[in-house]
């Protein structure tokens, strides 16, 4: 692992962004790393912009502020439009049903297509599932993170529904190779 790993997830609230920087930050914990995590929302959580910023280091983190995420997850197109250039070497995962990509981006840093929101409804029938899906299709790609810790992570900060977020988990994990 490299120094400092920096993860960044925006969308919309209620699109569960900031519980996806919790688990992360958990899984992080978990294997003994140093992690911190800021979160931002607008006055209105649901509907409104949301960050999750998660660092994630075997040493001391002097700043939580990601700078050049190694992992971007984009949840919507005005996420994606206004984090993407921070994005130089890292790896970018969206949801085509609700982010809109710029093809020139796509030719310069590696971006995952990942039908999260259409995989929840078809395979789990709602779209409360989409971050799990994504979650999922984030792990095959972490490499800091073993499948099996960021699901155990996911299984510890969810609630509730626990069988059928470790089912869009799984098939996150598989859309992507």
């Amino acid at each position: 692992m490299k120094e400092r790993t920096e993860i960044l997830i925006s969308g919309f609230g209620g699109q569960g962004i900031v519980r996806l920087g919790q688990i992360i930050g958990l899984a992080a914990i978990k294997q003994q790393y140093r992690v911190t995590m800021l979160k931002s929302h607008g006055t209105e959580q649901r509907g409104g912009y949301v960050r999750a910023q998660v660092i994630v280091s075997r040493e001391p983190i002097d700043s939580p502020i990601v700078e050049d995420p190694d992992y971007f997850c984009a949840f919507s197109t005005p996420a994606y439009r206004r984090h993407v250039d921070m994005v130089s070497q890292g790896v970018i995962f969206y949801d085509p049903s609700s982010t809109e990509v710029d093809e020139e981006k796509v030719k310069k840093i590696t971006h995952y297509s990942v039908a999260a929101r259409d995989i929840a409804i078809e395979k789990l029938g709602q779209a409360i599932y989409t971050n799990s899906v994504m979650l999922g299709a984030m792990a095959r790609k972490m490499e800091i993170f073993g499948k099996e810790i960021l699901l155990a992570a996911m299984l510890d900060v969810v609630p509730k529904f626990k069988e059928e977020n470790a089912r869009a988990f799984e098939a996150g994990y598989q859309l992507i190779k």
